[in-house]
């Protein structure tokens, strides 16, 4: 059999559902590659070697039993280590929880196990998922796989390169202002950003509670759906979690986009790269030769998200940080890093009396000013298209010393999140060998189109079989 890691979870599953290929086999061949790429990468900071074997042989007897499987049974998956995992350490990147180790899973953990998949390992990432690069972990930076001098993107940067680097098929992160989508697009693999509360955050270590979005990285758009399928759904412990029923995401995934109105705004392109640009405009004209009609669009008050999210996501994150006091569990507040220490005094001033109607009730009515310029926008197009990053993958180190340039990196990403609404990060091709992701964004709950699109442009160019050389 060829190479493991190049699978897709669509191709894995068949197999080891027709018994052609051993759960145990696959995982064991991930985490093989995870600890032989891990110097060089730094994707994991706990490989669970023991729990996925165990999963992995479980799933061979289910089947071995003719039992109908889930599609991610027996699947390898890296878990940002943000999400509560019962009796495995969970750090959140951060030295102050170094040895906690939870007692419970995360709502979408305990849906994976309940589907059988193999959890490999926990995936590092930028302390308290603060940072846009993956080089605020106090666990040392991860690398991009298609060029170790530089970033994989942040914060959810050990499960995009996990992925990328073909040591899980899929991975969990979380996304709050671009980080998903901004590994993804990095790391030339696909990243869900959902509708918040489309999926549960039970038993995610909290960042800034109304932004974060609990999504996921595969090597292919219908992987994507497939992961979806199992993580979306009501949850009642977490009360922001949705009602409305999810939808099975596979289904009709290969409709066609004729028809489809394609919005294209303009802030998004006006001081973009050239190259960057380029591309993302060649990605619109293949989905114009697949039927979809495009329309230049504006969403006006665009400048003001950057600046409207660094007021309302670090008054939340004091708010969140609070609790770890090294009283009941972790260590003591010493241990901090730069960036959390950063982001608590900017919110904390910024909720102080006397300031917090000069900033936070201000970024918040910014905010949802934010949000009517995507439903005005969706009642005449049915999805827009951007790119995810202004730049390219950048260097480690180039923007360590300036927050402001570190910030930026999530100027096209950080809307989304202030609106609510899903974007799906895809492969849109390369410059200078370094990957470009483009953004589909869609309407509330509009997953599914926005799985249809990705598809289709998937399938004309298929970008995702361009494996990184390591």
């Amino acid at each position: 059999m060829s190479d493991l890691s190049n699978l897709t979870i669509q191709e894995a599953s068949r197999l080891i559902q027709s018994k052609k290929l051993k759960a145990l086999e696959l995982t064991e061949a991930s985490i093989g590659r995870a600890k032989k790429l891990n110097q060089k990468l730094n994707s994991f900071i706990t490989i669970c070697e023991e729990e996925a074997v165990s999963q992995a042989k479980k799933v061979d007897k289910l089947i071995a039993n003719g039992q109908k499987m889930n599609a991610l049974a027996g699947i390898p998956f890296g878990i940002k280590d943000l999400f509560s995992t019962k009796d495995i350490r969970t750090t959140a990147g951060s030295k102050v929880l170094e040895n906690y180790v939870p007692v419970y899973d995360a709502a979408s953990v305990a849906r994976l196990n309940n589907a059988n998949a193999c959890i490999v390992g926990k995936t590092n990432l930028d302390a308290w998922a603060h940072g846009s690069s993956g080089e605020n972990s106090d666990f040392g930076p991860t690398r991009n796989p298609y060029d170790l001098s530089r970033v994989p993107g942040g914060s959810s940067s050990g499960s995009a390169v996990s992925v990328s680097s073909g040591s899980s098929l899929a991975a969990m992160g979380t996304d709050t202002g671009g980080s998903i989508r901004l590994p993804a697009s990095f790391c030339n693999i696909v990243g869900l950003k959902p509708t918040y509360g489309r999926v549960s955050r039970y038993g995610v270590i909290a960042m800034a509670s109304s932004l974060d979005c609990i999504g996921h990285f595969t090597k292919t758009v219908y992987d994507n759906a497939l992961v979806l399928n199992v993580t979306a759904g009501e949850d009642g412990f977490d009360s922001t979690c949705t009602a409305q029923k999810p939808d099975d995401y596979t289904k009709d995934i290969e409709k066609s986009v004729k028809g489809l109105k394609i919005g294209i705004p303009k802030e998004y392109f006006e001081n973009l790269d050239r190259k960057i640009k380029g591309l993302i405009l060649e990605a619109v004209k293949k989905l114009e030769k697949l039927g979809a009609i495009v329309e230049d669009i504006s969403l006006p008050n665009t400048e003001y998200g950057v600046a409207a999210y660094y007021i309302i996501q670090p008054s939340e994150v004091s708010s969140n940080l609070a609790r770890y006091d090294g009283i009941r569990f972790g260590k003591t507040r010493e241990k901090f890093g730069s960036e959390a220490k950063r982001r608590i005094i900017l919110g904390t001033y910024t909720l102080s009396s006397g300031y917090y109607d000069a900033y936070y009730l201000k970024a918040m009515k910014v905010r949802r000013i934010i949000r009517n310029d995507f439903v005005d926008a969706f009642k005449k197009v049915d999805v827009i298209v951007c790119s995810v990053s202004p730049t390219l993958p950048f260097k480690l180190g180039e923007k360590v010393s300036d927050p402001l340039q570190m910030y930026l990196a999530d100027i096209f990403t950080v809307t989304a999140n202030l609106a609510g609404v899903p974007s799906l990060a895809v492969p849109c091709g390369f410059i200078d060998d370094l990957p470009v992701g483009m953004q589909i964004i869609g309407p509330d709950f509009s997953e599914k189109l926005l799985y249809q699109v990705g598809y289709a442009y998937e399938q004309e160019t298929k970008w995702y079989g361009i494996k990184p050389k390591i």
